[in-house]
């Protein structure tokens, strides 16, 4: 609050300095050479698509299971979104179906490691370079997660943060663009970020009196809230990290994965997604036996993104803007791994506070229901007839 209030007295709410310290500050962390802040995470990846200097009509590797915004923003620079599937491992992209979908007019892959847990990047990495593709690396849910011991956000040709307000580094509204690339720097200056381009010292500074006609720059209130999370991030993550593998042990009892660490990767928890075993209950079972206890439960809240109106009624025609020849038919239905996946897990609450109580009496009603499956199911198929 001292530092948001010092804006105010140094009348300085557009273009403050703190701006700069918090691109320093995630580029730092995540090793990266070049950064710059964004009023939101999607304003940052429609950079990042934009800066990647593709033709109208080239496509793009994405996970159809993901936010729209890791997908959305590219169409308005006419790049084509070819889904693809996850697989069950990290909830990332699955290398047989990347393998599926590769063709001439692919150039660049998405990769988002999903609730912050991290894909298998030597997998993703090495069919990217084996066949010529930029990565994207959506990170916006994986602050302070890593891969073999290096930080998710230090492994994309362009790397995103979000730091919307629910994210593990929030700023109210914010997104990060990270580059090891100066032109790709360069490019997300023009595209967004006016004050800057005067000061570059290349032809570029000509764009300084006009940009490329939008305005992506972060307010600095936002950016010194999203400095000061970013300086509590392991701590908060710690307590997350403790509460929720306490939740993992409990339902790991009964069959369930929930995607804990092993030898080369580090999650964070944006969200708790665990995968149901479906045998003596089902997801939708635990999902009711659990909320009877008082849990709230769900399964996951991102539908599939191909299947969205936007896609299925050619509502993307209005914002992509390229002949129907170079775009594919967007069909509900197919994707029947991911979405299999998808219907077996359960999303919990991702305790956030060091406070366990509440968490207590989830792990008493997960051993409760898991003690009593088998009853619990006759019950429940008895109240169906």
């Amino acid at each position: 609050l001292d530092r948001i209030q010092q804006l105010f007295i140094e009348n300085d709410i557009s273009t403050h300095p703190v701006i700069r310290e918090l691109e320093v500050a995630y580029a730092g962390r995540m090793k990266r050479k070049f950064a710059l802040a964004h009023n939101n995470g999607t304003s940052a990846l429609m950079a990042a698509f934009f800066a990647l200097g593709l033709e109208q009509g080239d496509q793009i590797l994405v996970p159809t299971a993901t936010f729209w915004a890791s997908i959305l923003p590219m169409m308005w620079h006419g790049l084509v979104p070819i889904f693809c599937e996850s697989e069950g491992e990290t909830l990332g992209l699955d290398i047989d179906d990347l393998k599926r979908k590769i063709n001439p007019k692919v150039k660049a892959m998405v990769i988002v490691p999903l609730c912050g847990i991290p894909s298998d990047y030597d997998v993703l990495i090495n069919f990217a370079k084996e066949n010529g593709l930029k990565i994207i690396e959506d990170a916006s849910h994986a602050h302070g997660a890593s891969y073999k011991g290096e930080p998710i956000g230090s492994f994309g040709d362009i790397s995103v943060f979000s730091l919307q307000g629910d994210k593990l580094a929030p700023a109210g509204e914010g997104g990060v663009f990270l580059t090891d690339s100066y032109e790709y720097w360069e490019k997300a200056v023009c595209m967004g970020d006016i004050t800057r381009i005067i000061e570059l010292d290349t032809d570029a500074q000509r764009f300084a009196a006009t940009s490329f006609g939008i305005k992506t720059r972060i307010a600095p209130v936002s950016a010194a809230i999203g400095l000061a999370q970013l300086g509590k991030l392991d701590r908060h993550n710690k307590i997350r990290r403790d509460n929720l593998v306490r939740l993992s042990e409990a339902l790991e009892q009964y069959g369930f994965n929930s995607f804990t660490d092993n030898k080369d990767r580090t999650r964070t928890y944006f969200e708790f997604l665990t995968v149901c075993p479906n045998k003596d209950l089902s997801t939708e079972q635990w999902i009711k036996a659990l909320a009877a206890e008082g849990c709230q439960v769900q399964q996951p809240r991102y539908p599939l993104v191909h299947e969205q109106p936007f896609f299925t009624e050619g509502a993307f025609r209005s914002i992509l803007r390229i002949d129907d020849s170079m775009v594919p038919n967007y069909l509900p239905g197919g994707f029947e791994q991911t979405r299999q996946i998808n219907q077996s897990m359960i999303k919990f609450p991702n305790f956030p506070n060091i406070e366990d109580s509440i968490l207590n009496q989830y792990i008493q009603a997960i051993h409760k229901v898991g003690q009593n499956q088998t009853q619990i199911a006759e019950a429940l198929e008895c109240s169906t007839k």
